[in-house]
């Protein structure tokens, strides 16, 4: 068995070098430590899409991830690559663009912060009108605020959930903010997968 110790690294050194451990060795157990739950969840999925069978436990205030592959087990040559959303049918010739829309804060622009929040939670609810053009919502920083319980947009983001749209929720933002618990919409990622979002997307709109 492999034994990956990513304990204290940050995002995202411990998926890297997971990566790297099952691309270069392919062996059948692995075991990779980490400090934090949103490195937990982010190891577990990559693990998971690797065709292993995953399992993990809280040791004192770490995470032991184990992945174990069966004898009939297919791993895939190589990590697997974001798959890009099928693009609906073109209608009129105006062809269909992924759009990644990346939000940095829970409020927009500079002054009355209580404006700042309605002015967001509006363009949250309003994005919608992108069409099949919206592709992915990301939140990073301040921005991870939107996605938690206590959000007024929470049901709009699962909403669109619901219609296809995959919502990118940043694990060391949560953790940051202390936030990972009542996160309620989006999947929580890391930087990898945020990178490799925007070289696929076809256009990037940061808020």
């Amino acid at each position: 068995m492999k034994e990956i110790d990513a304990r204290n690294k940050e995002c995202p050194a411990p998926v890297l070098l997971t990566r790297d451990m099952v691309e270069k060795q392919k062996p059948a157990k692995v075991t990779v430590i980490v400090s934090n739950d949103a490195s937990r969840q982010n190891v577990s999925r990559f693990l998971k899409s690797m065709g292993y069978v995953v399992t993990d436990e809280a040791v004192e205030a770490d995470f032991y991830i184990t992945g174990e592959r069966g004898q009939e087990s297919n791993m895939p040559d190589e990590a697997p690559k974001p798959a890009a959303t099928p693009k609906p049918a073109a209608t009129d010739d105006c062809q269909v663009r992924k759009i990644m829309v990346m939000v940095t804060t829970d409020r927009m622009g500079y002054g009355d912060d209580s404006l700042g929040l309605k002015l967001m939670a509006n363009f949250i609810r309003t994005v919608k009108e992108f069409g099949p053009d919206l592709w992915r919502l990301v939140f990073v920083n301040n921005g991870v605020k939107l996605t938690i319980e206590s959000s007024d947009v929470v049901d709009v983001l699962t909403s669109f959930e619901s219609d296809g749209v995959k919502i990118m929720v940043c694990g060391t933002c949560l953790e940051h903010y202390g936030l990972s618990d009542v996160k309620r919409a989006g999947e929580t990622t890391n930087m990898l997968d945020i990178v490799t979002a925007m070289h696929l997307a076809d256009k990037v709109i940061t808020m």
